[in-house]
């Protein structure tokens, strides 16, 4: 695949689709040629009032590009700053680290490295017990979290144009396909922070404490992983993580993201508002 937009990884993931279900897929359902459904007795002229599709029957990752694109009409590229990545007598001293990482920690990370390459909305799901069917507004949030990153963490990854440590250092050789677009900043790092401050956001207050502390090793773990196996400096995690906190704020601000002056809430804080209540004991 060129430009690998699975190995964007959660760079470009289209919100898990696997987990939240993806339009057009799912199940079939085959009938008979000799005596189709349609002409069974007196089916074909009953017809039901419905007069609309409904919220609810909207996919989670179809319903979050309706954020997604409050958000994209925001003001978040004057409101995100992102400092210039390391000169590059830095980046070298940051490929000496990589070097010792690939030889002391990959072999024994490659699990993870190919597990959440694609995608690891699923291990915060795993860490709070939670799937789209139980929990199906906190997914939704998910939805919407891995699309935004993506818009703003592509738009940085232009500007500065890093080049990924294997391009320096070929010796790193990544196990993964290099994915194709710039090292800066980090993706996996942007999307797995942000996911980790969606989810912590609805949850109860007094489990908060403890559960922040676990999605944030989650998030830092997810993002090293990348560094381990030579897709990513150092650096590139640390200016991810602080783009997924810039990211919430603008997503949490009502007066940016409400897509009309006259409407009272924004779609963003009405999925939080749903998924809260979906962690109430």
């Amino acid at each position: 695949m060129a430009g690998n937009d699975g190995n964007d990884g959660n760079d470009g993931n289209d919100g898990n689709s696997g987990i939240l279900g993806r339009g057009g897929g799912g199940w079939t359902f085959a009938d008979r040629v000799d005596l189709p459904f349609l002409v069974e007795p007196d089916v074909a002229n009953q017809f039901t009032g419905r007069k609309y599709f409904g919220k609810r029957n909207w996919v989670s990752n179809y319903e979050a590009w309706l954020t997604v694109g409050d958000y994209a009409a925001s003001k978040w590229h004057s409101s995100i700053t992102v400092d210039a990545p390391p000169n590059y007598a830095d980046t070298l001293k940051e490929i000496e680290h990589l070097k010792t990482m690939a030889l002391d920690e990959r072999p024994d990370a490659l699990g993870e490295i190919h597990g959440q390459c694609e995608e690891f909305t699923s291990y915060f799901g795993a860490i709070l017990g939670a799937t789209p069917i139980t929990h199906p507004a906190t997914f939704l949030l998910f939805a919407i979290a891995n699309p935004v990153a993506t818009m703003t963490v592509m738009f940085f990854k232009d500007k500065y144009d890093r080049p990924r440590p294997s391009h320096i250092c070929p010796a790193l050789y990544p196990p993964l396909q290099v994915p194709g677009h710039a090292s800066y900043p980090s993706g996996h790092s942007t999307q797995a922070h942000l996911l980790a401050k969606c989810a912590w956001t609805v949850l109860p207050t007094t489990e908060q404490p403890r559960l922040k502390v676990i999605l944030e090793a989650l998030a830092h773990r997810i993002a090293r992983n990348r560094e381990i196996a030579g897709l990513h400096y150092p650096t590139d995690s640390c200016a991810g993580k602080k783009l997924a906190h810039s990211i919430f704020d603008i997503l949490n601000d009502e007066a940016q993201m409400r897509p009309a002056p006259d409407q009272t809430s924004s779609r963003f804080k009405a999925v939080i508002d749903r998924a809260t209540l979906e962690w109430k004991p």
